[in-house]
């Protein structure tokens, strides 16, 4: 069974005590993409985001992925633009990122000279993320 992420709004709005990180412009090409989407730990962790916001740590958990395994898909997940993190502010000062998902669609193409890959952003208008069976 495969299972397909869909996506339907921005990230829930930031309360006080988060503060929005600038995302770069997704910059992966087409078949480092397409490698990452197909990782079974990348699936884990997009899941776990998809379900509701989360600490690297809160994934780590959530997902039974190693530390180290996590924070690298987290990475190559920003740098192509599907998910985004915001700083969560802890009032004993131990502050730490919170990840969440930016991508409505991923959309691969074939082309002569190899893969075209298209991300678009999540709707601002929508309802929320979910996931779901295809």
């Amino acid at each position: 069974m495969q299972r397909a992420i869909q996506a339907e709004t921005k990230p829930p709005e930031s309360p006080p005590s988060t503060i929005e990180e600038e995302s770069p412009e997704p910059d992966l090409p087409a078949t480092e993409l397409l490698e990452l989407l197909g990782d079974e730990y990348t699936h884990a962790v997009l899941e776990a985001v998809l379900e509701r916001p989360r600490t690297g740590a809160e994934l780590v958990e959530a997902t039974d992925v190693s530390k180290a395994t996590v924070y690298r898909r987290l990475d190559r997940l920003q740098e192509a633009g599907i998910i985004g993190a915001r700083l969560k502010l802890d009032t004993d000062g131990h502050h730490c990122k919170q990840f969440y998902p930016t991508a409505a669609s991923v959309q691969v193409g074939l082309e002569p000279d190899g893969f075209a890959t298209s991300i678009e952003s999540a709707d601002p208008r929508g309802d929320g993320f979910r996931a779901s069976d295809d």
